[in-house]
C-alpha cells in the first residue's frame, strides 16, 4: 500500500436517521421530533417512523475539535460543523436497552442547528415505543470510538514475524508480526474489551475458505479487511482494496452473531499497517482522531511524538454501492483475489 497515500482525514461513515424519523409519542415533549440534549426530557417515549431508512453521514474528523461532515455524506450540508451531542439509553417495552448517539449539525459562524441525526448502537424497530432512560453529555466521543475501533475476536491467530501463528490475546508490546508493507514490526500496545454483541458491536464470522481464510476468521463489523485483485474486475480504478467487514454478510459464508458478549482484542503498531489473521490481510487498530479516545495516555503521547502520519482510510474503500451491484460480494471477491 502506498505510504504517500496516508495524509487524508479519517473520515467516519455512519447510518443515522434524521430527527423527524425518530418522534416522542408520549410525554412532555409528545409530537415533537428528536432534540439535542439540552431539550430532552427522561420518561419520554420515543417511536420510529415505519417507513423510516437509515441514510449514509460522512464525519470527518480534525483534532479534538469539532468534526464536519465529509464530501460523500449523503445527508447535511457537507462540510458543515457537527457536534456529538451525547450518549443516551433507551428502553424498549421488554426491558431492553439500546444506546445511541445524538449528533447535532449547525449552521456555519451562527451556531444555529441545523439538523440532529440519531445514530443508534444496536437496532431500532419501528412503531415500537422506547422510553429515553439516561442522558450523557460526557462520554459520546469515547463511545463512538469504542464502535469504530476494528477488533479481532479472542482466539484469532496473527501470523508472527518468524511464521509462528499466536492468539491475539497472547500479543505483547514488543512482538514482531509480519505485515504486508513493513516488513516485521513491533507491537506497540494490546488493548481488550468485553462488550455486549448486539448492533454496531456483534461480531461478523467469515467462513473458512469465504476469503482463502485457514480457519473461520471473526472481527468487529468496521474491521477492513485487504483485497488484491489480480485483476482490475470491479471497475473501481485500483487493485488494492480495503472492504470492511460488516459489508460482506451475505447469511452463509459470512453471517453477524448477536447475543451475549465478545470479548474484542485491538493491536496497535507505531503506524497502520496490513498484517495477517487467521491467512487474510486485514488492518491493525489506527489511532486517528476518533479511536485515540480509547488508548491509555501513555500510548496516545507516544503516537503523538511520532511523525504525523494519517492513515488513507478512504484511498482503498470498497464503497457498499460497488459491491451491492456485484450480488454476492463474497464470491466475487474471493474469485478475484489472491490468495
Amino acid at each position: 500500500m502506498s505510504k504517500d497515500l496516508y495524509d487524508h482525514l479519517p473520515v467516519r461513515q455512519l447510518m443515522v436517521y434524521p430527527s423527524r424519523a425518530f418522534r416522542v409519542t408520549h410525554g412532555v415533549n409528545e409530537g415533537d421530533a428528536l432534540t439535542d440534549a439540552a431539550d430532552l426530557v427522561p420518561d419520554d417515549s420515543y417511536e420510529l417512523a415505519a417507513d423510516a431508512a437509515p441514510v449514509h453521514l460522512s464525519l470527518a474528523m480534525a483534532g479534538d475539535g469539532p468534526c464536519t461532515l465529509g464530501e460523500a455524506t449523503s445527508v447535511g450540508t457537507p462540510g458543515a460543523p457537527v457536534f456529538i451531542d451525547s450518549l443516551v439509553t433507551y428502553m424498549s417495552p421488554d426491558g431492553e436497552t439500546v444506546e445511541a448517539l445524538i449528533l447535532v449539525e449547525v449552521e456555519g459562524e451562527s451556531g444555529t442547528i441545523a439538523e440532529v441525526y440519531l445514530h443508534p448502537l444496536a437496532p431500532l424497530a419501528p412503531r415500537t415505543p422506547y422510553t429515553l432512560v439516561t442522558i450523557d453529555r460526557e462520554n459520546g466521543r469515547q463511545r463512538l470510538a469504542e464502535a469504530a475501533t476494528v477488533s479481532f475476536t479472542r482466539g484469532t491467530h496473527i501470523t508472527m514475524a518468524n511464521g509462528r501463528q499466536v492468539p491475539v490475546e497472547d500479543l505483547k508490546p514488543g512482538d514482531r508480526v509480519l505485515t504486508r508493507d513493513s516488513g516485521a514490526q513491533e507491537v506497540r500496545w494490546v488493548g481488550m474489551q468485553t462488550v455486549r454483541a448486539e448492533g454496531a458491536f456483534a461480531p461478523i464470522r467469515i467462513a473458512a475458505g469465504a476469503l482463502h481464510n485457514v480457519n473461520d476468521l471473526i472481527v468487529s463489523p468496521n474491521h477492513r479487511l485487504f483485497i488484491y485483485q489480480r485483476i482490475s474486475a470491479l471497475g473501481v480504478g485500483q487493485r488494492e482494496l480495503l472492504v470492511k467487514a460488516g459489508l460482506l454478510v451475505n447469511g452463509t459464508t459470512v453471517t453477524q452473531t448477536p447475543g451475549g458478549f465478545v470479548d474484542y482484542v485491538q493491536v496497535l503498531f507505531d503506524q497502520h499497517e496490513i498484517i495477517y489473521a487467521e491467512g487474510i490481510a486485514s488492518e491493525s487498530l489506527f489511532a486517528d482522531t476518533v479511536t485515540r479516545a480509547t488508548l491509555p495516555d501513555a500510548v496516545a503521547e507516544r503516537l503523538s511524538a511520532l511523525p504525523p502520519k494519517q492513515a488513507a482510510l478512504d484511498a482503498f474503500e470498497l464503497r457498499e454501492k460497488d459491491l451491492l451491484r456485484r450480488g454476492d460480494a463474497v464470491e466475487v471477491l474471493r474469485r478475484i483475489s489472491s490468495n
